[in-house]
């Protein structure tokens, strides 16, 4: 039963690994500047940075939970070139500030790894759904009367064949599925084009 659980754990660790070098190389290559002022205190780089919220995200954690198993990984640790781990509200500053054109070129690369230069996708299906921000539920907001009025509306594109996400769109207010699927067929055709589109 210890063998077993230790080599889970290995082809955890591993796996991780695979995924940070991945991380490294797609990062790099979006050319984000190492720092984003030049009187930075120059602990972490933005690039640095990118990666653990990619490597988060990987991982389907919390900030504070990701920020504390990163304590405890000192492969990825040394792989980032991390002179010490940071504090869970530095990614959460980081991402709100950091501008929205690299993470698309990060999207776009990253989707550029599942296929050959001039490949094209089979089919793509596009969907959207709408989610409201806040807390409370629908059935508390009509006893209180109060109006929930935070509202994010996600339009996404998916190659049917390998399920991977080529395009997304996303706005804070409720809009018709047809205006986001005008952008949403534009922004994936220029990623990856696809043979059909339901």
């Amino acid at each position: 039963m210890w063998s077993k659980r230790k080599e889970t754990i290995k082809k955890s660790a591993s796996r991780n690994i695979r995924f940070i070098q991945t991380a490294i190389s797609v990062v790099k290559s979006t050319h984000l500047k190492l720092y984003s002022y030049r009187f930075s205190k120059k602990i972490y780089t933005q690039q640095q940075l990118l990666i653990l919220i990619l490597f988060k995200d990987f991982r389907n954690q919390h900030y504070r939970e990701f920020i504390e198993d990163i304590g405890d990984m000192e492969g990825i640790q040394e792989i980032l070139d991390l002179s010490e781990v940071p504090h869970f509200t530095t990614l959460q500053k980081f991402l709100c500030r950091i501008k929205t054109l690299y993470l698309r070129f990060t999207f776009r690369k990253t989707v550029n790894l599942f296929y050959a230069a001039n490949e094209n996708i089979p089919i793509t299906a596009i969907d959207s759904s709408g989610f409201t921000s806040g807390y409370c539920s629908h059935y508390f907001s009509e006893r209180t009367g109060k109006i929930r009025k935070h509202f994010l509306k996600t339009s996404i594109s998916v190659d049917t064949d390998q399920q991977v996400i080529t395009g997304f769109v996303a706005s804070n207010s409720r809009v018709h599925d047809t205006r986001h699927a005008v952008k949403l067929l534009r922004q994936c055709h220029n990623i990856r084009k696809s043979d059909c589109y339901v």
